[in-house]
């Protein structure tokens, strides 16, 4: 039988906001993988992340500071075959973005590739950013791939139209399932926050979950999550 992999994609706000009430939401979710922006990356970050991980039942597989903010985890029964960090170029002016890579293998052999991202503000920057998002993914070497972030820009912007020309789909168009809109968390009224998979990857349901506690969404941060169910 496929396995199938619970994969969670959320902007976190650096753990600004309830700290519980957003472990609350991450172990209601029960993810395999975790995919995070925004992710503490300024002094004492490690202690922050491991207090999530203790809270949730996951572990840091890449990411965080050295991503500046970008972040990979996963549950016990994920196994790591490769992982890793990038800058992408700098705007000056701007906030430094980069990826939190990895990849996974899971019970009965399938691999994944996934890469954690935050695009940008400006829609140059984004323009400009995307397609070196999509190599990296392409050269972690794994036919099923997922790139899981906060786009910061809706469904038919540029950066989408690039990311899809090189072959990347939007599991929420393939598959909907909970709620669509994912910013801001206390009403929702945009798409800025995607999951997307090569051909390789069949996508069982994506969407803001219905699981957690609509309390815990609002208080958690200032994002609402997207939990895509994959099979590699």
């Amino acid at each position: 039988m496929p396995t199938e992999v619970r994969l969670l994609s959320y902007n976190i706000r650096s753990m600004r906001d309830d700290t519980a009430a957003l472990a609350r939401v991450i172990r209601a979710c029960a993810p395999d993988v975790l995919c995070v922006q925004e992710a503490p990356r300024f002094l004492g970050w490690r202690r922050r992340v491991a207090r999530l991980a203790r809270a949730t039942g996951l572990y840091l597989v890449s990411g965080g500071a050295s991503a500046t903010g970008p972040m990979i985890m996963a549950a016990p029964r994920v196994l790591v075959e490769s992982a890793g960090d990038l800058t992408l170029p700098y705007t000056p002016g701007l906030h430094r973005r980069g990826l939190a890579t990895a990849v996974l293998r899971f019970a009965g052999g399938p691999r994944l590739a996934v890469v954690s991202c935050h695009l940008g503000l400006r829609d140059a920057e984004r323009r400009r950013h995307a397609p070196l998002v999509a190599d990296r993914l392409a050269a972690l070497g794994a036919p099923a791939a997922v790139l899981a972030g906060d786009l910061n820009e809706d469904p038919g912007g540029a950066a989408f139209r690039l990311l899809a020309s090189r072959g990347l789909r939007d599991a929420w168009e393939l598959a909907p399932e909970g709620g669509e809109f994912t910013s801001p968390a206390a009403g929702p009224e945009r798409r800025i926050d995607a999951v997307l998979c090569t051909q390789a990857v069949t996508v069982l349901g994506c969407g803001v979950p219905e699981e957690p506690a609509p309390a815990d969404l609002r208080a958690a941060t200032d994002h609402l999550p997207v939990l895509a169910r994959l099979t590699p």
